[in-house]
């Protein structure tokens, strides 16, 4: 696995020590190293205390290949800095992205709302239809019950 690294220490008794600072964790996703973990390679480091190096680690965490991390760093920011992608700007974009995410939780809401408040109404006509509909069964039974008048008096 990829890694940004700095020389540690550099010793051709105890080996060279690179303290690792990024883990490149998918393609175009760093995440920082928390805390900073210390590798030993008995591998020559061609580069100075402090330098930046881009490393690659086997399964086993021992050092495969050691690079100077110069261009990458200086391509790295050369990219994101001719996108406007400032500290600035992407915190401006994570409140967006915040405000819009709460925006549509609120309209999540407001929806969820009114499907119960129309659920209720429906419960309500129904309600209404069932007492209807039994009133006039009330009143068709008493009308068949009741003997017909009116004509006959005249």
């Amino acid at each position: 696995m990829q890694h940004l690294a700095k020389v540690h220490a550099k010793s051709v008794v105890d080996g060279n020590q690179l303290q690792l600072l990024a883990v490149n964790t998918r393609q175009h996703t760093w995440e920082p190293v928390m805390p900073r973990e210390v590798v030993t390679t008995t591998q020559a480091v061609a580069f100075n205390e402090q330098a930046l190096v881009l490393i690659d680690l086997d399964d086993d965490r021992q050092v495969v290949t050691v690079e100077d991390a110069t261009d990458w760093v200086v391509d790295f920011i050369s990219e994101y800095l001719t996108l406007g992608l400032t500290p600035k700007a992407l915190e401006e974009e994570l409140n967006r992205a915040e405000q819009w995410r709460q925006s549509l939780t609120l309209q999540s809401q407001e929806v969820r709302r009114r499907a119960l408040e129309t659920a209720a109404r429906r419960d309500e006509i129904q309600n209404l239809e069932k007492r209807l509909k039994l009133e006039r069964e009330t009143l068709e039974r008493k009308d068949t019950a009741s003997p017909e008048s009116g004509f006959a008096d005249s």
